[in-house]
Formats: C-alpha cells, sequence, structure tokens
C-alpha cells in the first residue's frame, strides 16, 4: 500500500520565476527506502519539504498537483497535524535543535513533550533513540559543545524518537564522515526493516548503491529516472544532468572497452559487483599469468 502519494506536484517559490518542482508524480510503498538524486537545485530539499507538509504551508508560493502522506493532504492539512506521523531531519542540524534545552537527553526529549506524551514513555524511548545513533555517552553534554556530526545525529535523534511512519532525511551525512555514514546508514536500514518508509536525499552515490530499495533522479525539479539502484546509478543520462557516475560503474565501462568486462553482464554500482564482475571476465587471473 502506497503511504506516500505524489501526483502532478509543481510548485515555485514566492518571487522565483522558474518552479521549483515540476509535474512530479510518484508513489512509495509502505517500508521501502527511497533516495532521491540530483545535482544542486535539482528539486531534493523542495521535495523533502513538501513530503513534510511543510510546502506549501510555510513557504507559500504556488502549487499545483497534490501531495498526500500518511493519509494526509498536504493542502488540507496543517504542518502540525504531520508531527510526530512524518519526521524531517534537515540537512544543516544548527537550524533543528530547539535552542531550549542544556543537555542532548533533554533536546531528544523536547519533541515528546510537544507531542503529550506521558513521561513515564519517555526514559525508554530517549535511551533508546540515544542508543542508535550512538549518542549515549554524550548525553550529559550540551547540544552546543558538540561537533558538527554530532549534532547531525542528534537531530536524527529527535526525530527517532517520535517514532514516525515516514522518515524524511535532506542530506544526512553532509557533515559526517565515512564511519558516521555509514552508522546513520545502519540505522537507517534497520528502521526499513522495522516498517518506517524512509526517503532520503542523498549526494553519497555509495551509500544509495549499497542501502536503497529505489532511486528518483532528478534534474531541474523534473523526474529524470526512477527504478531500482542497479538501473538508475548506471545510466549514462546521470552525467548528463550534472550528477556523475560511481567510480566502480566508470571502472566497469573502460573494462568493457578493453574486453575486462563479461559481455551482457550488468554494470556494478557496488565494490562487491565489481570484484565479482572482473573476476568472472578471468581479468585477475590473466594478469597473474602476466606476472
Amino acid at each position: 500500500m502506497a503511504i506516500i502519494e505524489v501526483n502532478g506536484l509543481t510548485y515555485t517559490y514566492p518571487g522565483s520565476p522558474s518552479p521549483a518542482l515540476k509535474e512530479v508524480t510518484f508513489q512509495v510503498e509502505t517500508g521501502q527506502l527511497l533516495a532521491l538524486i540530483g545535482a544542486n537545485e535539482a528539486g531534493k530539499s523542495s521535495l523533502c519539504l513538501a513530503l513534510a507538509g511543510l510546502i506549501p504551508a510555510l513557504f507559500h508560493g504556488q502549487m499545483q498537483g497534490t501531495v498526500t502522506v500518511c493519509g494526509l493532504d498536504t493542502q488540507k492539512n496543517s504542518p502540525g497535524q504531520f508531527a510526530g506521523r512524518v519526521g524531517l531531519v534537515l540537512q544543516n542540524p544548527a537550524n533543528q535543535l530547539s535552542g531550549m534545552r542544556y543537555t542532548v537527553y533533554e533536546e531528544v526529549a523536547f519533541g515528546l513533550e510537544n507531542l503529550g506524551v506521558p513521561r513515564g514513555e519517555m526514559p525508554l524511548r530517549i535511551e533508546h533513540a540515544l542508543e542508535q545513533v550512538g549518542l549515549t555517552d554524550l548525553r550529559d553534554r550540551s547540544p552546543y559543545t558538540l561537533s558538527g556530526g554530532q549534532q547531525q545525529r542528534l537531530a536524527l535523534a529527535s526525530v527517532l524518537v517520535l517514532e514516525p511512519e515516514v522518515l524524511l532525511l535532506d542530506e544526512p551525512t553532509a557533515m559526517l564522515d565515512s564511519q558516521g555514514s555509514q552508522a546513520v546508514f545502519e540505522v537507517v536500514q534497520k528502521l526499513v526493516r522495522a516498517g518506517t518508509t524512509v526517503v532520503v536525499a542523498e549526494h553519497h552515490l555509495e551509500w544509495i548503491a549499497r542501502y536503497a530499495d529505489r532511486v528518483i533522479a532528478l534534474n531541474e525539479g523534473q523526474v529524470l529516472l526512477d527504478g531500482a539502484p542497479g538501473e538508475v546509478l548506471i545510466s549514462p543520462r546521470l552525467p548528463q544532468a550534472g550528477i556523475g557516475q560511481l567510480r566502480y560503474t566508470q571502472a566497469a565501462e573502460l573494462g568493457q572497452s578493453r574486453g575486462l568486462w563479461p559481455t551482457g553482464r550488468a554494470l556494478p554500482v557496488t565494490l562487491e559487483q565489481a570484484t565479482t564482475g572482473f573476476s568472472a571476465s578471468g581479468w585477475g587471473s590473466k594478469n597473474a599469468d602476466s606476472d
């Protein structure tokens, strides 16, 4: 069953000469991890805001089409009605911290307090959220003494504690190193397995190739490609849209031209796929023989 339905979405910000999103249509099934990719200003962040119910309510502007998330039409329901059901983690965590709490623990509790969650339920949910993002040891620290990466994980914990049905992540690894990025995507993968629907706007294609169920590539506000990672991420249309390709795909394309990639085999999007493909071509054994 589709938990997200977007039909003919066109949106123009106030004062903008052209739409940020143009005739966008897609559905997302419950428990799916959908990745949004695209160059800067392709429409990824705008689409996340629309799915969170913030467009057009808070940003105003002109909107055509419909966006329905968790059964709520974004033009007929206020942003407050999405709270607790749809969670949004922004690219810059400083924009998401409340500024009203002295510790990491209190910051995570803030959303629960606003939703009126009984106090007896709070400690277990807060501890679980902190554990999920690896901040348990920093529970008594001020949010403003954390590093940028730690603040990003705090912003994620503040949303996870609300146990949303749909989680929206706008460039969640922008301020994280490789280890921190992997930790975030492992948390996301567990949430998806538990039935949470996740939409992530992400520019690191390696993480998308490894974890996403589906990829939508945006270009100038329009859907360029929509499909499985193994289909979308090898498309020659990506570089044309300023998105680029994975190094594994590029290496296999070069291998094809030199007879080092099996004829008819799909191009790889992960290291494991690349290793298997080059091994199947006999490239490794040929190198060994030449040595």
